[in-house]
């Protein structure tokens, strides 16, 4: 393949994944945008929360991505599986931390952005789903990241498009509106979805590297 069509073949996918991943909790403030203030405030809230803590995961992906690929650019196929399992690991253990403290103190993490009370226990419920989702949050970041670093893209892209817009959003909306459940019923759609996809992307790195030790000559 030219390198041109390689980098096509690597970088749209990779941009997919991003925009269907961002694409989709865009979409569901939207929908909250639908709901009372109160809900549609709480909803923002928690969601800056979410992301703050999405950007630990997040950059030990890129740096796994780089680890992962640096083993397979000198034939080390246990070394990327070691990297890979490793950045897993790390992205896990913070993601971990961080359900803990939305389970925890939810309220003093809420109360940081406003006093309002209807806000405040809209909120910590959706603190309470946010740590559900947070572990398998972690997982798909990373996973996504060590899986570009063998290569492949394509994979983050596919399960990022069927967990979250044919499963987690459709979900989310049935829940949120045609089931009265508001935006917690919104929020357990997107959890699904972000469950799906960590299982998912975990499963297919533990594949590519097993496959690709099978295709070391040193064993």
């Amino acid at each position: 393949m030219a390198p041109m069509g390689r980098l096509l073949a690597l970088g749209l996918p990779a941009a997919s994944q991003v925009t269907l991943e961002v694409g989709v909790f865009a979409a569901a403030t939207a929908l909250a945008g639908r709901l009372a203030p109160a809900a549609l405030a709480a909803h923002q809230i928690a969601i800056n929360l979410a992301s703050l803590t999405f950007m630990v995961p997040l950059g030990i992906a890129s740096a796994g991505a780089v680890r992962v690929g640096h083993a397979v650019g000198r034939r080390d196929p246990h070394g990327a599986a070691r990297s890979g399992w490793t950045a897993i690991l790390f992205g896990v253990s913070f993601m971990s931390c961080a359900a803990a403290a939305f389970l925890f103190i939810p309220r003093v993490l809420i109360g940081a952005f406003t006093s309002d009370p209807s806000v405040l226990a809209i909120g910590v419920s959706l603190l309470f789903v946010g740590a559900v989702f947070q572990l398998f949050d972690g997982v798909q970041a990373v996973s996504t990241g060590v899986l570009r670093g063998l290569g492949d893209t394509r994979t983050p892209m596919l399960w990022n498009l069927a967990a979250h817009w044919f499963v987690g959003l459709p979900l989310g909306y049935a829940l949120c509106f045609a089931f009265g459940l508001g935006v917690i019923g919104l929020w357990w759609g997107l959890s699904t979805g972000l469950i799906i996809c960590g299982i998912a992307l975990l499963a297919a790195w533990s594949q590519r590297v097993t496959a690709l030790r099978r295709l070391d000559p040193s064993g």
